[in-house]
């Protein structure tokens, strides 16, 4: 027993500091989507489809799969059905229900509520007559549904603040601006203030567009940043608010920040000299992702853990009713 104790004595871990940051991981968009896939799979049996990624991660995914979710990229690959199918957390453009209703499909829609205002206030911006720009990332699952929630040209996509000032209203006395509601803080703030620069009088959102789950976790990581080496953010590749910590902690100062999808993907040889790293998770990132790294960590190194909270998140969307799953009734007495 005593050589096992002197083998281990040998071999030393470097001494690492982590500081969680939070809040991180789930929001209530994503938590409320899951729910619903794993909700119906309970309620009505597999199969239930799913077009598109519910949320942008791979775990979550393969996880409902697992369960008896089945994912396709467009409504024509499911058969005939009378099974729930059900619209990822993105939203998507007015013709895919319609389609859908075609079909006599069961529809759950699983659209991010926050997604489902800004496509409100497009609506509305357009009833109003006026001419829409909407701040977002081109190809991105939520901004195709936000640009297909009008005519096509009702709204134009600008992406940077060159495309606002290369941008030629039709009327520059009516024009609104809408947002995708997992871009940057500060990127976004750079082109809507150069849109009321141009514009002054253009219109916006009564509230902030960007969501809050999207601001909490970039503004956990603007605190974090000064007291950290450098930042693993856990998220998906596809995943837009995942991708944008990233980038905050570049710019706050970081010497290292690094998106991961699993612990295996962490680049180790890109942390040497690190006294203290921060970890946190993208809005659609498992917490079970976080403790893997956190684990795998601990397999190289000495560590010790401290959370820093920024603030406490206590916002919850409650899943369709169609989807619920009932309590089971308290059994009567005879």
């Amino acid at each position: 027993m005593s050589g096992l104790n002197q083998t281990e004595a040998t071999v030393q871990k470097p001494p690492l500091k982590i500081l969680l940051a939070a809040p991180r991981g789930f929001c209530a968009g994503v938590d409320r989507a899951i729910q619903i896939v794993e909700q119906a799979l309970t309620k009505f049996g597999a199969p239930v489809y799913v077009r598109h990624e519910i949320v942008h991660n791979r775990y979550v995914v393969d996880s409902l799969r697992a369960k008896g979710a089945v994912f396709v990229k467009e409504l024509d690959e499911i058969p005939d059905t009378s099974q729930p199918v059900i619209f990822s957390a993105h939203g998507v453009s007015k013709a895919i229900p319609e389609a859908a209703r075609g079909r006599n499909m069961f529809v759950v829609d699983a659209t991010c509520p926050l997604v489902s205002k800004v496509h409100m206030e497009t609506a509305r911006h357009h009833e109003q007559g006026r001419e829409i720009l909407l701040v977002g990332h081109r190809g991105h699952p939520e901004v195709v549904g936000t640009l297909g929630q009008l005519p096509e040209g009702a709204i134009t996509l600008v992406e940077s603040v060159e495309d606002v000032r290369a941008f030629k209203p039709k009327d520059a006395s009516n024009l609104a601006y809408v947002t995708q509601t997992t871009l940057s803080l500060d990127d976004t703030a750079e082109i809507v203030a150069v849109l009321k620069e141009r514009f002054p009088g253009i219109g916006g959102p009564v509230k902030e567009d960007i969501c809050y789950a999207t601001t909490n976790r970039q503004n956990a990581v603007k605190a974090l940043a000064p007291q950290i080496d450098g930042l693993i953010v856990v998220g998906g590749p596809k995943s837009s608010n995942s991708l944008r910590l990233v980038e905050v902690a570049a710019r706050a100062g970081c010497k290292f920040s690094f998106l991961v999808e699993r612990a295996a993907d962490i680049p180790w040889e890109k942390l040497d000299g690190a006294q203290t790293v921060g970890i946190t998770a993208g809005a659609s990132a498992p917490e079970i992702i976080v403790e893997e790294v956190v684990e795998a960590f601990r397999s190289r190194y000495d560590i010790t853990i401290d959370v820093v909270t920024t603030l406490e998140e206590r916002v919850i969307f409650n899943v369709p009713r169609e989807v619920r799953v009932a309590r089971a009734p308290i059994e009567q007495q005879h």
